[in-house]
């Protein structure tokens, strides 16, 4: 008996690739990555430390960390291999840097004096249970709403889920038609893959058909897709030249149950470049 097998379907491309070597700082956008069971290869390496209190640095509580998006973080040389990472450059908001490779001292000294709290920088891999705050502003739609609340990562990583966060262009020109007013752009939402969708439905969210499915990138990667991205205030702060926004949180809230996007977990590694198919396939 022959077995009818799914074929795969055409999904899009991917046309920008973005890997953020200190959680929560700026990242770097990139042509081609190697990609393992962690993610891209040097993906939230590194994060900031609070000593006080041993928790992340995280601009999901803005209140406290809200300037760590004018930090830019970016490895000297594209890195290859998890266990032999090269140094970060971290470039502070008044231009200065300073490499992950100085002295201990100096790098938690500066970095203690720009955040006027005593901090330090971490490698995920020396941290058992990493965790950290989230404010939760009022908005419908919420868990929860107007409180700050403690949230636990898995161990020894940097990520909050998952080790692959992957986003349409589909779903993003979706959201400005939502919500016309407001600046709907990729870097918002800190996606590590960005994918061009050959879906032509503006309607909907093509993501959240993905849940459960396999995605595969090019001849090697394979991923499979696992839950909804649920998004949080970072979507809202300003960057650059992007505004403070809390309308963007609302609309998304309002129109896709606070969902931006998927997590997705690895299960064939490679290198992943601009450019490359994208297939997704049943689970």
């Amino acid at each position: 008996m022959v077995t009818q097998q799914i074929p795969a379907t055409a999904t899009g491309t991917v046309v920008s690739l973005w890997r953020y070597p200190v959680k929560s700082m700026m990242g770097e956008e990139l042509n081609s990555s190697q990609v393992t069971e962690r993610g891209l290869v040097g993906d939230r390496t590194y994060a900031v430390v609070d000593k006080q209190i041993g928790k992340v640095a995280s601009a999901k509580n803005p209140r406290k960390w809200g300037s760590l998006f004018d930090f830019r973080s970016m490895f000297i040389e594209s890195p290859h291999d998890v266990n032999n990472i090269p140094p970060v450059r971290i470039t502070f908001p008044d231009g200065s840097n300073i490499l992950s490779n100085h002295q201990k001292d100096d790098i938690d000294s500066n970095l203690s004096k720009a955040f006027n709290r005593e901090v330090t920088l971490m490698k995920a891999s020396g941290f058992e249970k990493p965790s950290y705050e989230e404010y939760w502003p009022d908005i419908g739609g919420l868990a929860q709403r107007e409180t700050v609340t403690d949230e636990a990562m898995p161990s020894r990583t940097f990520f909050d889920i998952a080790v692959i966060h992957i986003l349409t262009t589909s779903t993003i020109n979706r959201l400005r038609e939502l919500y016309p007013e407001g600046r709907l752009e990729v870097r918002r939402f800190r996606p590590n893959i960005v994918v061009e969708s050959d879906y032509s439905d503006k309607n909907d969210f093509i993501e959240n058909s993905w849940v459960g499915k396999k995605l595969t990138i090019g001849k090697d990667i394979v991923l499979k897709v696992t839950a909804p991205c649920t998004r949080c205030v970072m979507i809202t702060l300003p960057q650059g030249d992007l505004p403070r926004d809390l309308g963007i949180l609302s609309t998304v809230a309002r129109y896709n149950h606070v969902h931006v996007g998927v997590y997705a977990s690895v299960h064939g590694g490679g290198t992943i470049h601009r450019g490359d198919p994208i297939r997704v396939e049943e689970g």
